[in-house]
């Protein structure tokens, strides 16, 4: 039942998205060459309507189905975990659809209105931290607290439990965001986070976090078809903000109050857009920069310049990302010691090859300059 539901997102995606993209150009939805860009003609944005419209209808279409068979007190299909344990499709399983939805439309419109007319940075951050006010208020999707490791007692985050998750959820939006800068990039990267989220679901037995995860899958597979390089249609902020939110909210969803070593789990799962936008920030605070402008020197930027080609590029970070997922994946089942030098090995590797590549700046060494003082006689 669930890879039915990522083959028919998958087939509407590939359908639909040449219909978006003529509606793009209707509606002046398109994306000028200019010094930042790496493409050379005007090309058709908004392509991240297709990804939802195929989510949304499969979802839909999947949830009538389920409410079919238990209004008719049909047996549910059932789900076998890697336990060999099996769990039954109950509806009660899907209690945040609602809420998930209208949050979804809200941060749809919000990326079609940038698409289209170009919004300035408030309106589009008041549209993410709605769509987060949405899910968290109405959904009732709250971080309130977490088990440190080493201690028996918990940190209970009290008052600031709604602002940590809606900082969470429009953090991510916007990481995502950031990385949408070539080819089939963010889909790619969206689509790897979303395969680990979906699979660490299906482990645990998450059904409506796997199946969720499954169609978006589905459906961003689809628009890449026509978005990997070279791209006829971009996803613009409509595809980029609703590819973060997703992947904000079912991260959190599946890992919310518990561990702090399992709290780092989506954060490793996200490793490419979140060290590229930690990063971003280091880099426009050492250069003096406002931490909101724009430029040139993000990861593809970087690769780019050190000498690969745009599709090898995009291939590299494709690689980063799924060596993130199975780290997050092993880092689940590891014990407390293990997990400690995993995610204490990561950010020895993820420093050097930021101060290797440039990502900061140039002069941007300190750990290279270290070891390579060490190393002299």
């Amino acid at each position: 039942m669930l890879i039915g539901a990522l083959l028919i997102a998958f087939l509407l995606s590939i359908f639909l998205t040449p219909f978006v993209g003529k509606l793009a150009f209707k509606l002046g939805a398109t994306d000028k060459p200019n010094e930042r860009k790496v493409h050379s003609k005007i090309m058709p944005r908004m392509g991240g309507l297709a990804i939802f419209l195929s989510f949304f209808i499969t979802f839909i279409t999947f949830i009538t189905y389920l409410l079919f068979m238990n209004e008719f007190g049909e047996q549910l299909p059932l789900y076998m975990n890697d336990f060999g344990e099996q769990l039954p499709l109950y509806m009660n399983d899907f209690g945040e659809q609602l809420p998930l939805l209208v949050g979804a439309l809200v941060i749809i419109l919000i990326g079609m209105a940038d698409d289209i007319f170009e919004l300035r940075a408030a309106p589009k951050f008041l549209g993410q931290v709605l769509a987060a006010l949405i899910i968290v208020l109405w959904g009732g999707l709250e971080v309130k607290f977490i088990n440190l490791p080493f201690f028996t007692d918990t940190l209970e985050f009290g008052v600031l439990s709604i602002p940590i998750t809606i900082l969470w959820i429009v953090s991510i939006i916007n990481a995502i965001n950031l990385i949408d800068g070539l080819d089939g990039l963010a889909g790619g990267v969206s689509t790897i986070a979303l395969v680990t989220i979906a699979t660490m679901a299906l482990i645990k037995g998450d059904l409506f976090v796997a199946m969720v995860a499954l169609i978006v899958i589905g459906s961003t597979l689809g628009f890449l078809k026509y978005n990997f390089h070279p791209a006829k249609i971009f996803m613009g902020d409509t595809g980029a903000l609703f590819l973060g939110y997703i992947i904000a909210v079912l991260s959190l969803l599946g890992f919310k109050n518990v561990t702090m070593i399992s709290l780092i789990v989506p954060i490793i799962i996200l490793g490419v857009p979140i060290s590229d936008t930690f990063f971003a920030i280091i880099r426009r605070v050492v250069n003096k920069q406002p931490i909101s402008a724009a430029d040139k020197s993000h990861l593809h930027h970087c690769l780019i310049n050190l000498g690969f080609t745009h599709k090898q590029t995009v291939l590299l970070i494709y690689a980063l990302a799924a060596c993130f997922g199975l780290a997050a994946i092993i880092f689940s089942f590891a014990t407390m010691w293990g997990a400690l030098i995993l995610v204490t090995g990561l950010l020895l590797i993820i420093e050097i090859f930021v101060e290797k590549i440039g990502l900061v700046n140039s002069n941007y060494q300190p750990l290279l300059k270290m070891l390579n003082f060490k190393n002299k006689p």
